[in-house]
């Protein structure tokens, strides 16, 4: 049976077969010819075996990814889909087939594999399900629980509110959905951009599967079969952005080691016994780790807690130690809810992460093939029926007229504790209740904008993306009545900063500045709140609000938060002070009482110093592209950006940290119903993940001018380039 691969001007490859398996065999395959090393890493991340060849940098994913036991969920969840849905399960393996019959050509001509002495290793059948879940695991944002839990402890619960954002390490997105009575042709139109960590190789691959059952062109998570969440098959078409639901807990373990184990305080007071082993961490380059691995019923501790050697010795009795009762009420609270620490004698503390695909065994698999098939939106709403995770709101249409404004995934119904803060597990009330119904949402003048602000999944989260960017979107859509798929680009890159209002409006009210920080002062009023990379006011801009952030940050009223909690490393992005205030800038700015900080003083301050040495360029010479790499480059020196976290091209820097981005659109699409082949593309980098490849880095060109590749699917305007294993049978 004959594979065909084709590809168009941009390398992108369109795959033909003669059934679904050849075809899933065939992506696993071009996959790993093209990106081979970027599925060596996520494989390894989500074994917890990465430090082997990375070194010292990946331990602390290691540790996580271990002690969260994503390799084990993910090996359940295959057997549980092989049990559920037999044929996504040999679908599953047909792609892991492509991969492994991939993997030594793809080796061959990728350097990294001869910098680390790595060597390509096979693929299981629940490899696909761990990179999905590894790639997702962060997405809920369960980290927030430990800010607030500190914050609250040190600031009240007012800050809850104040600090309510989304914060450096959410993903997000923009898109909108406008009906055929809002564009040129009559029929729908879908755009957007997902925001996520720009990564070399890139977070999508842009791909076509076509077979007699279905042609579906869209973007891919490499390591992953089929085509999730943005993706055209001619007569439907679908994208998707986060929905910012919480649907992750964390719980507060109360934890003793006794003679025959560990044990945990149950609700009903008595102590059950814990899973317990122990893993060793290879690292390059130095001597191994060894970790603790727990879990109690709740789920898998991922903070340390005292070792056999550390703890307090357990006594003969400890193995027949009648039932204690729980904790008084009023000892939820004493320990301050810090992971590892001794609560009362014998005990110590840590936290539990509860998920969903650990209790359901049920990564949402079963949606994936039903989306490639999908011919309409009705097909599309039943097949995001069976999506986990991550919850997004999801946009459809159809040639039909057809379209779909919905949240799809899967949130736990618990108590308010649980989505806001550490849930104390010796406690009754703290435990799941079924699960949420997902909500739809309507079109208003035939326009769906959705930039992760509140909106249908408004009741399933706590933390939500300020307005900004959607109500952007919204005005610039308004500005005319019917759009087409080519004018989408000038909304993808508005670089309008509409959060930049009330550090404007503190500096319009400042008085007895000396002439420097005054003329700084009327520059930026007089700014057009742009965020080019040309423009000296943007520069200026960020500057200001960069030493505003410092300055807050050094109040002592944070002081006690300078510090993050003794948490896991991973995690630390969410507890760090600066990066909390800078995306909670506004906020803080607009309150009415901030603990007693003199913001005017604070602002004035930062002023002066910004004008005693001013930056002498334009935003772009700092704003300024930083992917991750798995094996970093230290003479790499990306582009210039334009955009910023609040506007609609969100290009992510840390204002008080950093101007360097290493967040924003991880792709750029634009679905036409109206023709298939009217509709426009890019990624950050290019289609090959190979360094130094022709299509290595050539859509990066068009990705930093807001410019989009034209969706080729005719075959006669493709190029023919079968891999040698092609015709094999």
């Amino acid at each position: 049976m004959t594979i065909e691969t084709y590809r168009d001007a941009w390398g992108i490859p369109h795959l033909r077969a003669a059934d679904a398996l050849e075809l899933a065999r065939a992506q696993g395959r071009v996959t790993a010819r093209d990106r081979v090393w970027q599925l060596e890493v996520e494989r390894h991340r989500v074994q917890g075996t990465s430090a082997s060849f990375l070194g010292t940098p990946a331990l602390a994913w290691d540790v996580f990814a271990r002690r969260a036991r994503l390799a084990d969920t993910a090996r359940r969840c295959f057997e549980a889909l092989e049990r559920r849905d037999p044929e996504t399960a040999e679908w599953v393996r047909a792609y892991v087939a492509g991969v492994n019959e991939g993997l030594p050509a793809g080796a061959a001509r990728t350097p990294e594999f001869a910098r680390t002495g790595l060597t390509p290793g096979t693929w299981e059948p629940w490899h696909p399900l761990g990179i999905w879940l590894a790639t997702h695991i962060l997405f809920a944002g369960f980290p927030a629980k430990l800010w607030r839990e500190e914050a609250v402890r040190h600031l009240g619960e007012e800050a809850v509110r104040l600090f309510a954002t989304d914060g450096p390490g959410t993903s997000g997105s923009n898109g909108w959905l406008l009906a055929g009575s809002r564009t040129t042709t009559g029929h729908a139109l879908l755009a957007g951009d997902p925001h996520r960590f720009i990564e070399a190789p890139g977070v999508y691959q842009q791909i076509r599967l076509s077979c007699p059952e279905f042609d579906v062109i869209g973007l891919a998570v490499p390591g992953v079969p089929g085509i999730a969440h943005f993706a055209h098959t001619g007569t439907v078409a679908w994208s998707i952005t986060n929905a910012m639901a919480d649907y992750q807990d964390l719980y507060r373990e109360r934890l003793r080691r006794t003679a025959t184990g560990v044990e945990a305080l149950a609700p009903d007071g008595t102590w059950t016994r814990a899973d317990h082993h122990t893993e060793t961490i290879e690292v390059s380059g130095n001597p191994p780790v060894q970790i603790e691995l727990l879990e109690t019923p709740r789920g898998p501790l991922i903070t340390d807690w005292p070792t056999a050697e550390t703890a307090p010795a357990p006594t003969a009795a400890d193995g027949v130690q009648p039932p204690q009762g729980p904790p008084a009420p009023d000892d939820e609270t004493r320990t301050g809810g810090s992971g590892g620490r001794t609560s009362v004698e014998g005990e110590a503390e840590a936290l539990a992460l509860r998920y969903p695909p650990r209790v359901t065994g049920d990564l949402g698999f079963s949606a994936l093939l039903p989306l490639l098939r999908a011919r309409d939106v009705a097909d599309v709403d039943r097949a995001f029926d069976a999506w986990a995770e991550p919850v997004n709101v999801v946009h459809a249409a159809d040639t039909e007229g057809g379209l779909l404004h919905r949240v799809a995934g899967r949130v736990p119904v618990r108590s308010h504790t649980n989505r806001t803060r550490l849930a104390p597990a010796w406690l009754p009330g703290h435990d799941w209740q079924g699960w949420h119904e997902m909500p739809y949402g309507d079109l208003t003048d035939g326009v769906a904008v959705m930039a992760n602000q509140r909106g249908p999944a408004t009741p399933l989260g706590v933390e939500f993306a300020p307005p900004h960017r959607a109500d952007r979107i919204r005005a610039l859509l308004d500005e005319r009545r019917t759009w087409s798929a080519a004018g989408m680009s000038a909304i993808h890159t508005d670089t309008h900063l509409a959060s930049a209002t009330p550090l404007l409006d503190h500096l319009a009210a400042l008085d007895d500045l000396t002439p420097g920080a005054a003329g700084l002062r009327d520059l930026l009023l007089a700014w057009d709140r742009r965020m080019d990379a040309d423009s000296t006011g943007a520069a200026a801009y960020a500057a200001v609000r960069s030493a505003v952030v410092r300055h807050l940050a050094a109040h002592p009223a944070f002081a006690a938060l300078a510090e993050p909690p003794a948490q896991p490393e991973v995690l630390l992005p969410w507890l760090a002070l600066t990066p909390r205030i800078a995306f909670a800038l506004e906020h803080l700015l607009g309150a009415a009482e901030l603990y007693g900080v003199d913001r005017p003083a604070a602002i004035r301050a930062a002023v002066e110093e910004v004008a005693a040495d001013p930056p002498t360029g334009t935003w772009g010479d700092t704003h300024r592209l930083a992917p991750w790499q798995a094996l970093p480059e230290p003479s790499y020196d990306g582009p210039a950006l334009s955009g910023d976290h609040d506007c609609v091209l969100c290009t992510s820097a840390v204002p008080g940290l950093t101007d360097r981005s290493a967040r924003g659109p991880a792709a750029r699409y634009v679905w036409d119903l109206a023709n298939r082949d009217d509709s426009l593309w890019a990624v950050p980098l290019g289609a090959d993940g190979v360094p130094g490849a022709p299509h290595h880095s050539d859509q990066l060109p068009l990705w930093l001018k807001g410019e989009l590749a034209p969706v080729v699917t005719d075959w006669a305007r493709l190029e023919r380039t079968d891999l040698p294993e092609d015709t094999d049978g």
